[in-house]
C-alpha cells in the first residue's frame, strides 16, 4: 500500500524557535521536496502576514507536481487568504478535545461542529481540497471525533487528520485510534509531535492501524520537541513495514536534510538516525572488523540507500582493520608492523584525552613511514582589505615549484576572499574541491589561537589539513595550502 506524505517543514517546521525563512529559501526547499516525490506540501499559514503570503504565492506560481496547502483556522478570513495565495488545498485545523473546546475556544461541542462544517463548505464553494485536521485529537473522545469527521465528510472534506498535538500517544494508543477510524469514507492521516520522543513510532503504528498519509518535517524540526521526522519515517516504512511504501526518492534524503539544516540554521545532532554524522560512522574495532567483512553485521541499511557514505572514525576504540581501511582512503599502504605502530600512537593520544583527526593520523603515519613531503606551494604573503563598507579583497603571493605567483580575490568575507585568491593562484589544480571547513578557538579571549581544519577532495581522494594561528585568515590559508600540497605531492 502506498502511503502519502504531507511535508509541513515550511509551516510547522518554521515554528521552530529562531527559524524564519524568506521566499527564496522556502522555494528552494519546496522545489527539492517536489523533486524527491512528496505528495503534499504545506507551504505556510496564509493568515500569518503579507510576507508569509508572498512566500506561499512564490511556491504556488511554480505549478509543482505536489499539492500545495496552507494552514487555516475554520474562519472565512483565513480561508480567503488561502484563496488569494492560489493554493490547491487547505489544512483546516479544528480543535476537538474538551480542553480546547471549553477552555481555549470557550464554546460548545455543537457550535464547534457547526463552525467546522461551515468552514468546509466555504472551502468547497471555492474549489479547494480540504484536509480537516482535528487538533488535540489524541485527547478527544473517539465517538465525538468520529462525529466531527463524519459531519465534515458529509460537507465535502476530502481527507481527515488525527493530530497528536502534544505528543502523548503511545504506539498502542495510536494503532487503536486509527484502527477504530479505518472505516471512514475518506483517507485518514496522522500528525504527531515528538514531546516524548515517540513521534516516528506513533506514526508507524498509525499506518499499521489504517492511516494512509502522514505529516512530517525534514529533520523532525518544529515547536517544542519537534514533529515526526520525515527521513526517519520514510526509511522505516521502506525497511521495516514490508506491506507499505512511499513515492519518495529515498536516495535524496540526506541532501534534503542538509539543505533544510543549512537554510534553517537548526543543527543536526551527530547521533540522529539516518542523517546524523555518526549514523554510519564506526570506531569500535569489533564493529569495524565486522563491517569490512559484511556491512550488515552492524548496519541495518546501507549508507548509500539514503545518499550517505560509511566512515571509520579514528580513536582509542578502533582496531587495525578499520584503521587500515582509513589509511588506504588516504592513499597510504602499510605493512602489519607499521599498522600496529600507527594504531598504538593513536591510542596513546586518545588515552590522553585528545581527539584524533585525519590531520593527526597523517602526521603519525608520515612519522612511522619516514615520509617527508616537499611542499610545492609555499605562502609568501597575504594582505586583506575589509570593512563594513568595503568589499573584502585579498592579495596573495605564493611560490609554486619555485616560481612566484601574485593573485587577488574578493569574497563575502575576508577568509572567503583569501581562499578565492589562493584558488586563482593555483588554477592549474582546479580539480581540487573544498568540501568542509571547520573553525575552533583553542584558547579563550579575543587573542585566542584559532584552529582551522579543512577537508579537500581531488577525485576519489579526500584529505584533511590544519592551520593554527592567532589570525583566522592566516590559519585558513595555511590549512588550505597544506591540504593542496598533500593532494599534489
Amino acid at each position: 500500500m502506498n502511503i502519502k506524505v504531507l511535508d509541513t517543514t515550511l509551516r510547522d517546521g518554521e515554528q521552530t524557535p529562531g527559524v524564519s525563512l524568506n521566499p527564496s529559501e522556502k522555494l528552494r526547499i519546496a522545489l527539492k521536496l517536489d523533486e524527491i516525490g512528496v505528495d503534499f506540501i504545506e507551504a505556510g499559514s496564509a493568515i500569518t502576514s503579507e510576507g508569509e503570503r508572498d512566500c506561499i504565492k512564490t511556491i504556488t506560481n511554480e505549478n509543482l507536481s505536489a499539492e500545495i496547502l496552507s494552514f487555516s483556522r475554520p474562519l472565512n478570513k483565513d480561508i480567503d487568504y488561502c484563496i488569494e495565495c492560489g493554493v490547491d488545498a487547505v489544512n483546516l485545523v479544528v480543535p476537538t478535545s474538551d480542553l480546547h473546546i471549553f477552555q481555549k475556544l470557550n464554546t460548545t461541542k455543537e457550535k464547534l461542529i457547526e463552525m467546522s462544517n461551515s468552514a468546509v463548505e466555504y472551502c468547497k464553494d471555492y474549489g479547494l481540497i480540504v484536509e480537516l485536521s482535528a487538533e488535540d485529537a489524541s485527547r478527544t473522545d473517539v465517538d465525538f471525533l468520529r462525529t466531527v469527521f463524519n459531519s465534515a465528510i458529509d460537507c465535502g472534506a476530502d481527507r481527515v487528520c488525527v493530530c497528536d498535538t502534544v505528543g502523548i500517544f503511545t504506539p498502542d494508543a495510536s494503532f487503536n485510534m486509527f484502527n477504530s477510524l479505518r472505516d471512514l469514507k475518506v483517507p485518514v492521516s496522522c500528525h504527531c509531535h515528538n514531546d516524548f520522543g515517540l513521534a516516528v513510532a506513533n506514526t508507524l503504528a498509525a499506518i499499521k492501524g489504517g492511516s494512509s498519509e502522514f505529516h512530517s518535517t525534514v529533520n523532525g524540526i518544529g515547536e517544542r520537541a519537534g514533529n515526526t521526522s520525515f527521513e526517519e519515517t520514510v526509511v522505516s516504512i521502506n525497511s521495516l513495514l514490508p506491506d507499505f511504501d512511499t513515492s519518495i526518492d529515498i536516495h535524496e534524503l540526506y541532501s534534503i536534510s542538509k539543505l533544510v539544516a543549512r537554510l534553517t540554521g537548526v543543527y543536526i545532532q551527530p547521533n540522529k538516525a539516518i542523517v546524523g554524522e555518526n549514523a554510519f560512522a564506526h570506531e569500535s574495532g569489533i564493529h569495524s572488523d565486522g563491517i569490512i567483512k559484511n556491512a550488515s553485521t552492524y548496519e541495518p541499511i546501507t549508507p548509500e540507500l539514503v545518499g550517505r557514505k560509511r566512515k571509520f572514525v579514528i580513536g582509542k576504540h578502533m582496531g587495525t582493520h578499520g584503521l587500515n581501511s582509513r589509511l588506504k582512503e588516504l592513499g597510504l599502504n602499510v605493512n602489519s608492523n607499521q599498522l600496529q605502530q600507527i594504531c598504538d600512537n593513536i591510542k596513546f593520544l586518545a588515552d590522553n584525552g585528545k581527539t584524533v583527526t585525519d590531520v593527526d593520523l597523517q602526521a603519525i603515519a608520515d612519522n612511522v613511514l619516514n615520509i617527508n613531503y616537499e611542499d610545492r606551494i609555499k605562502l609568501e604573503e597575504v594582505t586583506i582589505v575589509s570593512g563594513n563598507k568595503v568589499l573584502p579583497t585579498a592579495s596573495i603571493k605564493l611560490t609554486i615549484d619555485g616560481n612566484d605567483v601574485l593573485e587577488a580575490g574578493v569574497g563575502i568575507g575576508p577568509v572567503d576572499a583569501a581562499i578565492n585568491a589562493v584558488k586563482k593562484s593555483i588554477s592549474e589544480f582546479a580539480d581540487i574541491e573544498l568540501v568542509e571547513y571547520h573553525v575552533d578557538a583553542i584558547t579563550g579571549g579575543t587573542d585566542a589561537f584559532i584552529d582551522v581544519i579543512v577537508k579537500l577532495q581531488k577525485g576519489d581522494q579526500i584529505i584533511s589539513a590544519r592551520g593554527t594561528e592567532p589570525d583566522i585568515i592566516n590559519a585558513s590559508v595555511k590549512a588550505y595550502i597544506a591540504g593542496v600540497n598533500r593532494l599534489i605531492s
